[in-house]
């Protein structure tokens, strides 16, 4: 990415797009399962909606250069990735909880995603990953222990030098709960210090010193106090966020989620755009993730201050209207 007149470019780069790849099978009709090329998904976002062949393309920033502020850069994020459709609860119980994704997050990961959306609550005497309500975690809300998959995602860190990873915690638990699973997964080693963090909206880093310097784990919380307690950066102090759900996804607007500054705040150098309905719907993804998600893209950017989104959060990430669309 040599210039950051190419930012659209790199949009479209991490978001599951099918169009860059050279098989031919791209595009063409499968069956759940069945009927496409290695490598491909069977997306069933097809005329009459029928399967089609669709690629999810890892991208490894290297490729594009790491020379800009980490600030001009854009990555795929996944709402509540751990919120995957038919998993089981590690409690052994029913899940009737909403689900937003349909793969493993080391799935996520090795097909380009780079911000990671997790819901942490305090459950059986631990930190769990729950999609619940009220601020409590229950047995039919609870998905698995968050060591997990900070387990998966130190893995990955290990296994690829370059990447660098965000994510974002809608966190319930109490002072002193996560600092124990982080230390315990092994993720500190790669973690972004809060210091280092830009203050007044200037800019981050350069990609390629994160990198070197192995500071590749970005985390925000949404507790404010927690930064001072526990050095867990909180979000809003240096990312705009915009509205989830259906609220997020009108036609021509870009407004911020409550807890976020305006979309247009220059004192926060990231822009967060989230773009999902707020009923998780595999089938309604289909079109959303194609050309209303570049609309609001475009909108976003010039509702933020012309700034591109630095992540772009989807449900059901690997879901497009036609494996040819243009986005």
């Amino acid at each position: 990415m040599p210039a950051a007149g190419l930012r659209p470019l790199a949009v479209a780069l991490l978001l599951l797009l099918s169009v860059a790849s050279a098989n031919a099978r791209v595009g063409d009709e499968c069956s759940a399962g069945a009927g496409c090329g290695s490598g491909l998904h069977c997306a069933a976002c097809g005329d009459g909606g029928a399967g089609v062949c669709a690629r999810a393309t890892p991208v490894d920033p290297l490729t594009h250069g790491t020379g800009l502020p980490f600030n001009n850069y854009s990555w795929l994020t996944t709402h509540n990735s751990f919120a995957l459709a038919g998993a089981p609860s590690a409690t052994g119980a029913a899940i009737i909880a909403p689900t937003n994704q349909e793969d493993s997050v080391t799935a996520q990961l090795k097909n380009g995603v780079r911000g990671l959306m997790l819901d942490t609550y305090d459950f059986n005497n631990d930190v769990w990953l729950c999609h619940s309500f009220g601020g409590k975690c229950y047995n039919i809300t609870a998905f698995q222990p968050a060591i997990n998959v900070f387990k998966e995602i130190q893995t990955f860190l290990e296994a690829n030098p370059s990447a660098v990873i965000t994510v974002f915690l809608e966190d319930y638990t109490v002072a002193g709960s996560l600092p124990k699973v982080f230390n315990a997964s092994g993720l500190m080693k790669y973690w972004f210090p809060v210091a280092k963090m830009p203050k007044s909206g200037g800019n981050w880093p350069l990609l390629k010193d994160m990198i070197s310097q192995n500071e590749r784990l970005l985390v925000f919380a949404s507790k404010k106090a927690k930064e001072a307690s526990e050095g867990i950066p909180f979000e809003w102090n240096y990312v705009v966020e915009s509205q989830y759900g259906n609220e997020g996804m009108v036609e021509g607007k870009c407004p911020n989620r409550g807890e976020s500054p305006a979309m247009d705040s220059k004192s926060q150098s990231l822009v967060l755009m989230n773009f999902f309905t707020t009923d998780p719907n595999p089938t309604g993804v289909c079109g959303n993730n194609s050309a209303p998600l570049v609309s609001m893209l475009k909108t976003c950017h010039d509702l933020s201050g012309n700034r591109w989104p630095n992540y772009i959060a989807v449900d059901y990430y690997m879901v497009c209207q036609h494996a040819k669309d243009p986005i």
